[in-house]
């Protein structure tokens, strides 16, 4: 439950100031992995066909054997072999292309996974000789998305709900209600987010090949891809969080068993500092998994980053741990004293003071700018997320209310309703004779049916429990929706690193293919039917690799047929030319040639020579731009 009072929120506007003063004045950094360069570069036109196919990133990636690839005009594989990492702490990866490649457009299509954890992807083209049409088919199913990633993300989210069950009903009986560690609410509460957590884990290595390398739902079920994960910093975490998750099973059994059942207080208070110990190490090394593997484990102060995240995750679950722990209690009809509830409060507010604090800094870090709080899809999640925060605040200030208001009657009521039917059950017991015990049993039964129904009653009719319980139960609500939504947040591109992968794609040039040629030039030979227009056409219109038509028409419109025709090119300017083109008869005044190439770019003047006798003959030029 969340504590506000005005002095809270004088306090509160502390990190959030300096929030502004940070994002004012941040630095480059970024989480996950940005293209920040290439070679060749992005658009780029180069003469010759290079070698390889370069890439940098912004960090360092781990590489599939099918990360890079490179496909050609008629999308065909260019490169051969597979990527591999070129050094600079995996910041770069290189392919090798196939030799004696064609002039035209190429498509590079790469996926890498990020220092971070989370699939990237991406594809740009450059080109030989001159830019051209290009036909690529790339496969529909992308890194991290379709039924794969669907399902990643809802066990993400299942691990982070189990974790917050564990790790916060347990705090909660162990702190502030320890008698809860002998009803069945409480056991089921830590079971279910203990076990919730190893299902959610086990998914998570199932479908993180798939996952990172885009590949189907049926890929979850290859061992070779487990291991292969294993081999990871990703797969070592969820490793390492099933390891402990089995030590938790331990701690479970201890709290629920030996501790709960223990009378004597000397070996109880003996054994729950065994368990406080065991339960931090255990509770510290799970939010590690996290840490170790995700936004915090990379980017600028890593080192500080890393235990602030361990820090907030678990003040996040103490939270809203806690509050469906709560909740349980209240709902199911326990009887939680009044300095529990208390108890809950105070430590409550502590952990949103840390969520808010560690969560200022994680901000500084993931978005480097006020404006990626509304241009980046990180930013604008961020800020659902604050304004569910502020829902939240007004919940539990509605909370802190119903708290202060809390007697301790109903907690007496309850023992004298219990005592009842066992004082009754006794008394029908000393008759002696099988039909007394008979009646007596059944009293017995009656009375405890009674009582039950008092109890009932009793926990209905107490204002202050049922209006805390209600306004527990909307805060759990919203928190569920807010776990939601921090989940989304680190499976999404933090705004530094979108920003910085926007500047690339801005910065790098465009590879324009160019629109085809169509040149009409009219003609008038003297003679008899010495008048029309000769239609040049060229695709694509660039300076290598083009198909040329030419088309003589008389005055009318229609095709007609002459004796000759010829067409060249003249560039004046670098004194280049002419440059004839053979042409070659496709049907009634229709040439045409293939491959034609243009050296270099520039004002052309393209010249057509039309003879219509024996006698008569023209030529007529024209200017015009060919290439870039």
């Amino acid at each position: 439950m969340r504590v506000m009072t005005k002095s809270a929120l004088r306090l509160l506007a502390v990190p959030l100031a300096v929030l502004g003063l940070l994002l004012g004045t941040a630095a480059p950094a970024s989480a996950h992995a940005a293209l920040v360069g290439s070679d060749p570069a992005q658009g780029s036109v180069v003469k010759t066909a290079p070698a390889q196919v370069r890439l940098t990133f912004s960090e360092g990636v781990l590489l599939s054997r099918d990360a890079i690839r490179v496909l050609g005009p008629d999308g065909e594989r260019a490169e051969t072999g597979d990527a591999n990492d070129a050094g600079r702490g995996n910041t770069t990866a290189a392919v090798a292309l196939r030799p004696g490649l064609g002039n035209g457009t190429y498509t590079v299509a790469w996926k890498a996974v990020s220092a971070d954890s989370h699939p990237v992807a991406g594809a740009f083209t450059f080109s030989i000789g001159a830019p051209s049409k290009t036909s690529v088919a790339l496969p529909t199913q992308e890194v991290g998305g379709g039924a794969v990633g669907t399902l990643y993300d809802i066990a993400r989210y299942a691990a982070y709900l189990g974790f917050a069950l564990l790790v916060g009903a347990a705090f909660f009986i162990g702190v502030c209600w320890p008698d809860g560690a002998r009803t069945r609410p409480m056991r089921r509460l830590v079971a279910t987010g203990w076990a919730t957590m190893v299902a959610a884990t086990i998914l998570l290595l199932m479908l993180r090949a798939p996952y990172a390398n885009g590949g189907a739902l049926g890929d979850a079920f290859d061992l070779g891809g487990v291991r292969d994960v294993l081999d990871t910093r990703p797969g070592a975490a969820l490793l390492s969080r099933l390891l402990l998750l089995a030590a938790g099973a331990v701690f479970i059994a201890v709290l629920f068993g030996s501790w709960a059942k223990r009378e004597d207080p000397v070996e109880r208070q003996d054994l729950a500092w065994g368990l406080a110990i065991g339960g931090t190490v255990v509770s510290v090394g799970l939010a590690a998994t996290w840490a170790m593997a995700e936004h915090a484990s990379v980017g600028i102060q890593a080192s500080v980053a890393m235990p602030v995240d361990i820090v907030h995750l678990l003040a996040m679950a103490v939270w809203l741990g806690g509050l469906t722990a709560l909740l349980a209690a209240l709902w199911g009809g326990q009887r939680v004293e009044r300095a529990a509830v208390r108890r809950f409060s105070k430590i409550a507010f502590g952990a949103v003071v840390t969520l808010v604090v560690t969560g200022v800094y994680q901000s500084w870090r993931q978005l480097g700018s006020w404006d990626a709080l509304v241009s980046t899809g990180y930013g604008q999640l961020l800020l659902v997320k604050v304004g569910l925060v502020i829902l939240l605040v007004e919940l539990a200030w509605l909370s802190r209310r119903w708290t202060a208001r809390l007697g301790e009657t109903a907690v007496r009521g309850r023992a004298a309703a219990v005592a009842q039917p066992v004082a009754a059950g006794r008394k029908g017991a000393g008759g002696g004779g099988g039909d007394a015990s008979e009646r007596a049993g059944q009293l017995a039964r009656q009375e405890a049916a009674l009582a039950k129904e008092r109890a009932r009653k009793e926990r209905d009719g107490d204002a202050e429990r049922t209006g805390l319980r209600k306004s527990v139960l909307a805060e759990v609500a919203v928190a569920v929706v807010v776990l939601a939504v921090t989940t989304l947040l680190t499976g999404t591109q933090p705004g530094r690193a979108a920003e910085e992968g926007a500047a690339q794609q801005a910065s790098a040039p465009v590879a324009e293919v160019p629109e085809p040629l169509d040149v009409r030039i009219p003609f008038d030979t003297g003679g008899t039917d010495g008048k029309g227009e000769a239609e040049v056409t060229m695709d694509p219109g660039g300076i290598a690799e083009n198909e040329l038509h030419l088309l003589v028409t008389a005055p009318d419109g229609r095709a007609f047929d002459v004796p000759e025709v010829q067409i060249s090119f003249t560039l004046k300017s670098k004194k280049i030319g002419p440059i004839p083109v053979t042409l070659g008869k496709v049907d009634t005044g229709h040439w045409s040639a293939a491959n034609v190439q243009i050296p270099v770019p520039g004002e052309w003047t393209i010249a057509v020579t039309v003879r219509t006798s024996d006698i008569d003959q023209v030529t007529r030029t024209k200017v015009v731009k060919i290439g870039s």
